[in-house]
């Protein structure tokens, strides 16, 4: 969970996921609607693979990446399931029960 927030906390990281929410893309591709350099994007990317929110499938000389939703889907949620009221309010239920 660490790793994706750590990839969540970059702006640009965030703008590349919002454009693969659109459709699969090139580096080529993702890297035209920046300003920062080649370089850059491909760091951004890396650490997108690594936190598995995308996923690059190489095809010839170029490498298509992918969203992979799930694992955003999955990391939020277990995240979510820490501010849950209610399974905070029954724990404080029992926590006075034993007053």
């Amino acid at each position: 969970m660490t790793t994706v927030f750590k990839a969540l906390s970059d702006d640009t990281r965030r703008q590349i996921l919002k454009l693969l929410a659109n459709g699969d893309m090139t580096a080529k591709e993702i890297s035209e609607n920046f300003t920062i350099s080649k370089p850059a994007i491909s760091k951004h990317l890396d650490i997108l693979k690594e936190a598995r929110l995308v996923t690059g499938e190489r095809t010839g000389m170029y490498v298509t990446y992918s969203l992979n939703a799930s694992v955003l889907q999955t990391t939020l949620g277990v995240f979510l399931e820490f501010f849950d009221t209610n399974k905070l309010k029954g724990k404080e239920e029992n926590e006075n029960e034993t007053i």
